[in-house]
């Protein structure tokens, strides 16, 4: 679903940077009908949000996550969102070595192809966590 998407060039004409990639992607890939004002939320994450922290791959799967499996909010529903981010961050650590920009950007940035590799890596995890959850909400 994502990652094929994703593979095929999904995002690159558009200029979106990794958790754009993640949420636009998604929007598309599952259906999630998000307008293009919620959309924008994920500009600032990109790069950690531009300070190395988080890696927006991370940021913009768990507002995927976010977007399909809560109904209302994430504090009388926590239990299950905190559940998904947690598995999808674990997963997206021990395959990278990181969850930060700073620790995944260094092994997999490239010129040529940016952050696609890291891109589809946690797009692989987040469709295998949607495949067994279903589409949500």
């Amino acid at each position: 679903m994502l990652l094929e998407l994703l593979q095929k060039g999904y995002g690159k004409a558009m200029g979106l940077n990794c958790a754009e990639k993640m949420l636009y992607g998604a929007n598309w890939a599952y259906n999630l009908q998000l307008p293009p004002q919620a959309l924008k939320i994920a500009s600032g994450f990109g790069g950690g949000m531009g300070a190395g922290a988080a890696c927006g791959v991370v940021t913009g799967a768990c507002m995927v996550l976010s977007t399909l499996y809560v109904k209302r909010n994430g504090k009388e529903e926590g239990t299950k969102i905190r559940a998904l981010c947690k598995e999808f961050i674990d997963a997206f650590a021990a395959e990278t070595g990181s969850y930060d920009c700073s620790g995944v950007k260094p092994k997999y940035f490239e010129p040529e192809t940016q952050c696609d590799k890291v891109i589809y890596i946690g797009a692989e995890i987040l469709d295998k966590i949607v495949a067994r959850e279903g589409l949500g909400c």
